[in-house]
C-alpha cells in the first residue's frame, strides 16, 4: 500500500492520539510505525515472525509502540479501539476464527481495518500457477461482509483500490528485476523468480478483473442491524 492510502484508512477507522491499536501480522511494522508516527496512538504489532519483530523494534526507536511475537489466531488478550490486518487476509483459509478473535477484543463501536484481495477461490489450474499458493485464499465481497457480520461486524466503509494495488505490483516488479543480481545473491534466483513470477499474476489478474483490491472498515454493532438496515 501506499502511504496515502495507508492514512486514508488509518483515518476512516478513526486512529488518532491515544487510541489503542492491535496491528495483527505486522512484520517489520512499516505501516503501524508510519500511523503511529504520523497520526499518534498506543500501539502494539503483532507477527509470528521473531525476526520481523527484532527488525520492527530497531526501526521503531523513539515511537510509543509495542510488539509482540505471537501466532494468529487467537489474537493477544485486552481490548482494543482499532485491529489492522493489512495485506494478509488472504493467507487465512478459514477467516471465521480470525474474525471472531477480532470481534472479541473490539470495544463497542471499535473498527476493525483491513485490506482484502476479494475474488472467487482460486482453481486447480491458477493454484497451479501461484507460488506459494497454499496462503492464497481468496474470497468473494458478499460472502466477507456476511462473515463479518456473523462475527458482529459491520462494513461501514470500502474503497476499490484495484487500480493503485495493481500499479505497485507493476512497480514492484520493475525494481525486482533491476535489482535481481542483487536480490538473487541473498535469497536465491528460485525464490526471485517466484516472487517475480507472484507479482505478475497479482498484476495480470488485476487487470483483467479476477481479482479486486479493497481497503474496509467494518465495527462492532450489538444492535444487530445489517450493513443494509
Amino acid at each position: 500500500m501506499r502511504a496515502g492510502e495507508i492514512r486514508t484508512l488509518a483515518e476512516r477507522a478513526g486512529i488518532a492520539e491515544g487510541v489503542t491499536v492491535l496491528d495483527l501480522c505486522c512484520g517489520v511494522a512499516g505501516p503501524g510505525r508510519f500511523i503511529t508516527r504520523e497520526l499518534g496512538c498506543d500501539y502494539l504489532g503483532v507477527d509470528d515472525s521473531a525476526s520481523a519483530i527484532d527488525i520492527a523494534r530497531g526501526r521503531a526507536d523513539g515511537l510509543p509502540c509495542r510488539f509482540q511475537v505471537a501466532k494468529i489466531p487467537p489474537l493477544p488478550g485486552g481490548t482494543f479501539e482499532v485491529v489492522l490486518l493489512l495485506e494478509t487476509m488472504l493467507a487465512f483459509r478459514d477467516k471465521r476464527p480470525l474474525l471472531a478473535g477480532v470481534s472479541e477484543a473490539l470495544t463497542s463501536g471499535g473498527r476493525f481495518a483491513f485490506t482484502l484481495e476479494e475474488g472467487r477461490p482460486l482453481t486447480a489450474p491458477e493454484r497451479a500457477r501461484m507460488p506459494d499458493a497454499d496462503t492464497v485464499w481468496l474470497i468473494p465481497l458478499e460472502e466477507i461482509c456476511t462473515l463479518l457480520e456473523r462475527a458482529g461486524l459491520v462494513v461501514r466503509w470500502q474503497q476499490d483500490c484495484s487500480r493503485c494495488h495493481r500499479a505497485m505490483a507493476d512497480s514492484l516488479i520493475d525494481a525486482f528485476t533491476a535489482d535481481a543480481a542483487a536480490i538473487a545473491a541473498q535469497t536465491g534466483r528460485p525464490a526471485l523468480d517466484d516472487l517475480i513470477a507472484g507479482h505478475r499474476l497479482w498484476s495480470e489478474w488485476l487487470v483483467s478483473g479476477r481479482v479486486r483490491k479493497f481497503a474496509v472498515v467494518a465495527e462492532t454493532s450489538s444492535s444487530g442491524l445489517s450493513a443494509g438496515a
